[in-house]
Formats: structure tokens, C-alpha cells, sequence
């Protein structure tokens, strides 16, 4: 590539990591948000519900949205709008305004991360029309990865060391999203136009027919429960950290979800080399493994920190290998003018996981079920879910992925 060319491609992919990085941003700050507004397990929980209320929906009207307004519209929008909830949450220190922060970050999200894959993949494309397009998947996926990492490491270190540890953060990602707009705004639309309706109702002539995108169940199911384990660590390991381990340090909260996500980062990058079904059957051997030493850990007479670490690794590094196998399944079969809205679904399956089953364990523990069960019930339930679709996208269920649309009928 060009160096033009270059420049345009990563500040795209700045722009992807600094809205990825606002989803987590708060997970070390929840302890300072449940002090002040006396919130309690479920609260939060209520607050990930809102969050991935926003993002769902915005992913399903992404296809639309994209159609409209372009990749890089998009994009801008979803930059724009997380510098809207970071001011939302800056200012207004109340509940109220967390619930309205975390919506606008959930639509934020939506924008950014239906477009960001297919966009990147274009932009290389288009610098290099007979290029290989898995580089460019590739940083989109370990971006989109480990962004959620990097945001809650950034702010539990914020609010160890520095004041008003709940307006900070905030600041230093409206500063971020300042650079990542500019960069944006100097690349080029890789999207192709939605075509014009026909005139006085007369059909098109060459219009090609409508068609929907299909997730396969089980690259849906894995997606849902390899993140549904990162979710939990997202949603609740400050809380287990602070009342099984106790550790009240922010900055190791923080760090405990960089070590999550970067080691699915890390997995993403050590398996290169490898099949999509090699890469599966990785991820969802590393996760079978971590689920039982992060069980182990908070069941011991002592829990162990050291392994609460290393189980949190070993899931982080099965989520982001799951994940990159299954994006390489379905993005491979999609056609290009799918692919927005394939990302999407893909995306919402990460958003999924990554609320909706965390919120069930933080009914359980509301409803006074310790925290050793609640994690052991949460693990039997994520270690179901990855074993049963990992046996069937490795048993042939693969080529399902070559059937991502079909025609929508009539």
C-alpha cells in the first residue's frame, strides 16, 4: 500500500478501536458508580441490559443505516455519538445519566462496529484489488477484541491515580474521539450507493433481488457463549474481585479485563497460520480449560487470585479464537455487498454474550446464590454452549457458511 493509502486504513482502524474501547471503559468503575449511586448487583446489570439494548438494535438497522450514509458515515456517526456519551456520563452524575450514557454508548458501538470489518477489508482491497482481504479481517477482528481490554485498563489505572476518577476517563476518550473523526474524514466511501427506487413505480430493470443474511445457529451459538464468559469478567469481576477475592484495587480490576481480551488478542495473532476449524477446535479447548480453573478459583477455601488470572487468560484466549474462526467462516461466503450486514449479526452475537447471560448471573447473586455457584452454574452453561456448537461446525457443519444468504422470498 501506498503510504497514503496506509494512513487512511489505520486511522479507520484507530477510529474502531477507540469506540470498541468506550464499550468497557466503565467495568472498573462500576465499585466507584455503585458507591455513589448505592447501586446494587442487579442495577448494574440493568445498566449492561440498556447497553446492549442500544447496540442490538442499532446492528439491526446497520444494513440501512449504511446503505444511507456509507461506511465512513457510519463510522463518523459512531465516533460522534461515543464523544456524546462520554459528555453524557462526564456531566451528569447521577443514574439517570449512566443509564443515557451507556444507551448512547450501545448506539455508538452498533454504528461502528457493523461497518468497521467490511470497511477495513475495502480499503485494503482497493489499494490492492488482488490482495488477500485476511490481513485487513484480521486486524478488524483483534481490534474489535482487544479494545475492550484496553478501555478497562485504561480507566481502572485513571481512577487509581488520578482525581475525579469518574470524569477522567471520560475527558481523555472525547480527546481520542477528536483524533479518530479527523482521521476518518480523509478516507475514502468504499460502499456501494443503495440503488434509487424506481420511478412512478415501474420496476427496475436490473434490479438484483433482495436477499437477507443467515448467521449459521451454531457459529451464533459459539459466538454467544465464548463471549457470554468474557461477559461475566466484563460485568462482575470487579464484584468478585472485591467480595471473594478481596482486592479493591481499580487498577487491578482493570487489568484483569486487559488480561481477558488481550489474551484473545494474542490468540488471534499466534494462530495466523491456521485452518478456521483449527483455530475453532483451539478456541473451544482453551475455554473448557479456563472455565474449570476460574470455578477452581473461587471455590478453593483460599480463592486463588493467581488463578483467577489464568483462568480469565485461558477464556479470553478461547473467545478470541472462536471468534476469528467463525468470522472467517461466514465472511469468506459472503458476498461483498453482504457483508455489512453479515458483521452485523456476527457483532450482535458478540453483544449478546457479552450482556444478556451476565445479567442472569447478576439476578442470581441479587437473589442470594453465592458467588462459587453462580460462577460454577455460569461456567456449566457457557461450557455447554461452545462444546455443542464447536462439535458441530468441526463435524462438517462449516460449509453451512456457504449458504450465509439466500434469496429473501416472495
Amino acid at each position: 500500500m501506498t503510504a497514503v493509502v496506509r494512513w487512511r486504513f489505520w486511522a479507520v482502524a484507530f477510529a474502531f478501536l477507540v469506540v470498541m474501547m468506550f464499550a468497557t471503559l466503565p467495568s472498573p468503575l462500576y465499585g466507584l458508580y455503585r458507591i455513589r449511586d448505592h447501586l446494587s448487583a442487579f442495577t448494574i446489570t440493568v445498566v449492561f441490559a440498556i447497553f446492549a439494548a442500544g447496540t442490538i438494535t442499532t446492528l439491526l438497522m446497520e444494513g440501512r443505516i449504511a446503505g444511507r450514509f456509507g461506511r465512513r458515515g457510519a463510522m463518523l456517526g459512531g465516533v460522534a455519538t461515543m464523544m456524546l456519551a462520554a459528555v453524557v456520563l462526564a456531566a451528569w452524575k447521577a443514574l439517570p445519566g449512566l443509564l443515557l450514557g451507556r444507551l448512547l454508548t450501545g448506539v455508538a458501538i452498533g454504528l461502528a462496529a457493523g461497518v468497521a470489518i467490511p470497511y477495513l477489508i475495502e480499503l485494503r482491497l482497493r489499494a490492492d484489488p488482488k490482495g488477500s482481504p485476511v490481513g485487513a479481517r484480521n486486524v478488524g477482528t483483534a481490534v474489535n477484541v482487544g479494545a475492550l481490554g484496553i478501555g478497562p485498563l485504561v480507566a481502572g489505572c485513571l481512577a487509581q491515580w488520578v482525581p475525579q476518577p469518574l470524569t477522567v476517563p471520560y475527558i481523555v476518550m472525547i480527546a481520542l474521539g477528536a483524533v479518530a473523526i479527523f482521521g476518518v474524514a480523509g478516507a475514502p466511501e468504499t460502499g456501494t450507493p443503495a440503488p434509487r427506487p424506481a420511478a412512478q413505480g415501474r420496476p427496475a430493470a436490473q434490479a438484483r433481488p433482495a436477499r437477507r443474511v443467515r448467521l449459521p445457529v451454531p457459529a451464533a451459538a459459539g459466538t454467544i457463549a465464548a463471549f457470554a464468559a468474557s461477559g461475566l469478567f466484563a460485568g462482575l469481576s470487579g464484584l468478585i474481585l472485591a467480595t471473594t477475592l478481596h482486592q479493591t484495587s481499580h487498577a487491578l480490576s482493570g487489568a484483569t479485563l486487559f488480561l481477558v481480551f488481550a489474551a484473545g488478542v494474542a490468540a488471534q495473532l499466534g494462530t495466523t497460520r491456521l485452518a478456521a476449524s483449527r483455530v475453532l477446535a483451539f478456541g473451544t479447548i482453551s475455554m473448557l480449560v479456563g472455565l474449570v480453573v476460574l470455578v477452581v478459583s473461587v471455590r478453593l477455601s483460599t480463592p486463588s487470585l493467581a488463578l483467577f488470572m489464568i483462568g480469565g487468560a485461558l477464556i479470553g484466549a478461547g473467545a478470541g479464537a472462536i471468534y476469528k474462526g467463525t468470522t472467517g467462516i461466514v465472511l469468506e461466503a459472503t458476498p461483498p455487498e453482504n457483508r455489512v450486514a453479515m458483521t452485523s449479526a456476527l457483532v450482535i452475537a458478540v453483544f449478546v454474550g457479552l450482556s444478556v447471560p451476565v445479567i442472569g448471573a447478576g439476578i442470581a447473586l441479587e437473589a442470594g446464590v453465592s458467588t462459587p455457584n453462580t460462577v460454577l452454574g455460569f461456567a456449566i452453561f457457557v461450557a455447554l454452549g461452545v462444546s455443542l456448537s464447536g462439535w458441530a461446525l468441526l463435524g462438517g457443519r462449516p460449509a453451512g457458511a456457504q449458504h450465509a444468504t439466500e434469496p429473501v422470498s416472495r
